[in-house]
């Protein structure tokens, strides 16, 4: 599944490390997130769209 993370977070001047701290997780997690090697759980996924202030559907894209 395609995500919009890294971007994102950039936007909001965040770390991988800041984002992490804030949703309860390492920031391996979230590399591997932004790089499309894990599909985070639906709680992860509500958590980080409330985060980023962004519905789900804006984050993640499914394949077509």
């Amino acid at each position: 599944m395609k995500n919009k993370i890294r971007e994102l977070r950039k936007e909001r001047g965040l770390r991988q490390e800041d984002m992490a701290a804030a949703l309860g997780v390492t920031r391996q997690t979230i590399n591997a997130i932004e790089n499309d090697k894990y599909n985070p759980t639906l709680e992860l996924a509500m958590k980080l769209a409330r985060l980023l202030e962004r519905p789900v559907e804006e984050i993640f894209q499914l394949p077509d």
